[in-house]
């Protein structure tokens, strides 16, 4: 049983102490593209970024501003544009935007952290965007309409918001959650945007390692085309304002809140996996029986992340061989002959060899929303999951026409 409740309605703001927006500033024609995330008392912050060469301007100023001193009250997040490869330009425009919005709400410009998300090479039109924070900052509130989870998209199809409560020393306690994500994913300690809100009461330097311990089994295990952005960040931000004793590995409640914020991770990762660019099926990858958790997560990401599973799978064809050729590329070193295959509920091959099975059935397996692919290796003990897409003819419409 779980140790938190799952709200039905998830909202960024449902912690106390955060208002939110979502506005159409001009970034984008028609669509929502400025949003912010403001909190009424500065919040213990933590947050990772892309491991991509080329970090994108916002990912620079953001990182600047938490590491001033682990606190953030406020959020601005723009799409249409992702702000990189923009040289000296792109970083002046990036904390413009952050000094623009400290003074509007008259705080200090470290408190305040920088996303983009968009075409890459493209400048922010920066009239545009200090024009929309001032409506930002009027009409940030509760977000009945939850305006910031639909300002931050862009190829997505619909909004990811994850939230549950638990009590902790008898308070309740929240933690929201929203992302976007679609395309361009296969994060190395993030995944595109994500942006964590709780009330709970814990240190800037425990919530990061909180974060930290949670992302390699979420956020980094998810795939969707194989590309690393620029631009990823996973921001969390604490407000403390639920009144009970501090948060840390010591406290007796501390397994339950891990639990809890490692699911909200972990439902968004998979939302984000289930609305890759042109998807029609999640796919959910299990690899069990490994020599070490590195083996099965290695594994795991080479199968959910291969182009011709994905496409088998898109085509409801049980075709077995490309899992076993992705396991054994994903780990080199394993023992092929030893090796199960399930598609669902099927076993498709044993010890690395063919056996009787019903294609019929396989391939209404196959035809699920989300299609299961289960791997043994008997080698070992450890295990791990990741989460991907199928790949259609849609995902090389979207983008082959992305800057259109």
């Amino acid at each position: 049983m779980n140790p938190f409740e799952i709200v039905k309605q998830p909202k960024i703001t449902s912690p106390k102490g955060f208002r939110s927006i979502g506005i159409h500033a001009g970034l984008k024609k028609r669509k929502l593209d400025l949003g912010a995330i403001i909190c009424d008392v500065p919040a213990n912050a933590a947050a990772v970024y892309t491991l991509n060469a080329f970090q994108a301007a916002p990912v620079k100023v953001t990182k600047s501003s938490i590491q001033e001193a682990g606190k953030l009250q406020a959020m601005v997040v723009n799409s249409g544009q992702a702000n990189a490869g923009t040289g000296e330009k792109g970083l002046e425009d990036a904390l413009m935007t952050r000094q623009k919005m400290a003074d509007l709400l008259d705080i200090p410009p470290h408190l305040v952290a920088v996303a983009s998300t968009g075409v890459i090479g493209e400048y922010i039109p920066m009239n545009c965007m200090l024009n929309g924070l001032h409506q930002v900052v009027q009409l940030a509130d509760h977000d009945p309409d939850d305006t910031f989870a639909e300002a931050i998209l862009t190829t997505d199809t619909f909004p990811k918001k994850v939230e549950v409560q638990l009590r902790i020393d008898n308070q309740i306690v929240k933690i929201a959650g929203v992302a976007k994500g679609s395309g361009m994913i296969h994060p190395n300690m993030a995944t595109m945007l994500g942006f964590i809100t709780t009330d709970a009461a814990i240190e800037s330097s425990e919530l990061e390692s909180l974060l930290t311990t949670v992302i390699p089994d979420t956020f980094n295990m998810i795939s969707v085309d194989g590309d690393c952005s620029t631009n990823d960040m996973v921001v969390v931000m604490a407000s403390g304002l639920a009144k009970h004793e501090s948060l840390s590995p010591a406290h007796p409640d501390w397994a339950n809140f891990q639990a809890a914020f490692s699911y909200v991770c972990q439902e968004l990762a998979k939302l984000i996996a289930k609305d890759g660019e042109g998807a029609t099926r999640l796919i959910e990858v299990q690899v069990t029986g490994a020599p070490s958790k590195e083996t099965a997560k290695r594994i795991a990401r080479a199968i959910v992340s291969s182009n011709l599973v994905k496409t088998a799978i898109f085509g409801a064809d049980a075709n077995w061989g490309r899992i076993l050729c992705a396991a054994g590329y994903g780990a080199p070193e394993i023992s092929a002959e030893k090796i199960d295959v399930w598609i669902g509920s099927i076993l498709v091959a044993k010890q690395g060899v063919p056996i009787e099975f019903d294609e019929e059935k396989a391939a209404e397996l196959l035809r699920n929303e989300t299609v299961i692919i289960r791997t043994h290796l008997h080698q070992g003990e450890f295990q791990a999951t990741a989460w991907g897409c199928d790949l259609s003819y849609d995902y090389v419409k979207i983008n082959g026409s992305y800057r259109s």
